[in-house]
Formats: C-alpha cells, sequence, structure tokens
C-alpha cells in the first residue's frame, strides 16, 4: 500500500504544481497563451519559468491577463506575492522555478502576468 502511495506521488505533484485550484475559463485560457512581456528580457524569464503553469488552467494558478483571479493576490500586497514567489506558495515551488531571478523581476512578471491584456 505504502509503495502505490510513493509511486503515485510524482504524478500528484505534478497535477498541482503550480497552484491553487483556478475557475480560469476556457477563454481566458486560450487568451492567456497570446500574452507576452515587452520587455524581451522579461519575456524570456516569463517564457521559461512562469507561462508552463499561467497559461494552463488545470494547474490552479491564476491565468496571465485573469484580472479577477488576481485581485485577491494583489490585495494582499506586491511583498507578500514576491515573498510567497521566493518561499513557494500552495503548488508554486521556490522562485516559481526562476533561480536566477531577483525581487525586482519578479514584481515585473506579477504586474504583467496580472495587468497583461
Amino acid at each position: 500500500m505504502t509503495f502505490r502511495i510513493i509511486r503515485c506521488l510524482p504524478v500528484v505533484l505534478v497535477l498541482t504544481a503550480c497552484g491553487e485550484p483556478g475557475g480560469g475559463s476556457a477563454a481566458a485560457e486560450v487568451a492567456s497563451r497570446s500574452l507576452q512581456p515587452a520587455e524581451p528580457a522579461l519575456a524570456d524569464v516569463y517564457n521559461r519559468s512562469c507561462r508552463n503553469c499561467h497559461t494552463v488552467a488545470a494547474t490552479g494558478s491564476p491565468l496571465t491577463g485573469d484580472r479577477p483571479a488576481w485581485e485577491p493576490r494583489l490585495a494582499k500586497g506586491m511583498n507578500t506575492l514576491v515573498d510567497n514567489v521566493v518561499s513557494g506558495f500552495g503548488g508554486m515551488p521556490p522562485l516559481g522555478l526562476c533561480m536566477d531571478c531577483d525581487a525586482d523581476q519578479f514584481e515585473a512578471l506579477i504586474q504583467f502576468m496580472a495587468e497583461a491584456r
């Protein structure tokens, strides 16, 4: 029994890796995939570290450009959000898988994902 649980653990972790259950609609999910930061360096970081979760509603992470999903998170304050990224929060891994990002980049990425249209 224990072996079965251990064997299934990687699947569970992958399915929950990016966040809390979200309510992103199919249209919001499709729209999120077309959004990109204008700054090339930030776009590079977004594409390698954020995009995989924040454009797929099934991950439970707030979708890029889905302002209603981001509003309760933004209400916590940017310092809290950056701390959550650095430490990991819910299913999001520490540093959001961007091991070379700094706090300013995290803030810029959060702002982009919350406000992109």
